[in-house]
């Protein structure tokens, strides 16, 4: 029935799931920054091979701007993840023509925040090593499904 709303509110389709993706991230700190700057802002992240479908994940929703999948290592029953199909590789990368995107992903991350976790949610954007960001490409963290702590970290 929420999936109904939202394809109605959105004009999108949820997509079927399809098969876990389960890694280990290389991308974390030691080597992916120079002076605070990423440098991997040209190699493939494992969200572009996600996206070019080479590494199979569990997709919940994908429209022409992002996709949206289940994380391999929830932090709650309601764990997915919502990622620009064009990379963005830090939120503190993003420029002046990201804006239309970045609300694009908010708007995603709401809607299949309520349909999956109609009590709430929290949502988390990493932001760099002290940010705990270990995949240098942009996305959004939608945790719910139960009550959260407070203060996280």
């Amino acid at each position: 029935m929420l999936a109904a709303a939202f394809r109605r509110l959105s004009g999108h389709t949820l997509r079927p799931a399809t098969t876990f993706v389960r890694w280990q991230s290389s991308e974390t700190s030691g080597g992916n920054t120079v002076g605070g700057k990423s440098t991997v802002k040209d190699a493939d992240t494992i969200f572009d091979k996600i996206i070019q479908k080479k590494i199979p994940a569990e997709i919940i929703y994908e429209d022409e701007q992002c996709l949206a999948f289940n994380d391999v290592s929830p932090q709650g029953p309601v764990h997915f993840l919502v990622i620009p199909k064009r990379k963005i590789p830090k939120l503190e990368d993003s420029a002046a023509n990201d804006k239309e995107i970045l609300g694009h992903l908010l708007h995603v991350a709401g809607q299949l925040g309520k349909s999956k976790a109609p009590q709430g949610f929290r949502l988390v954007i990493n932001n760099g090593d002290h940010g705990c960001q270990t995949v240098y490409h942009i996305h959004l963290h939608v945790i719910g499904g139960r009550q959260l702590g407070w203060p996280p970290g």
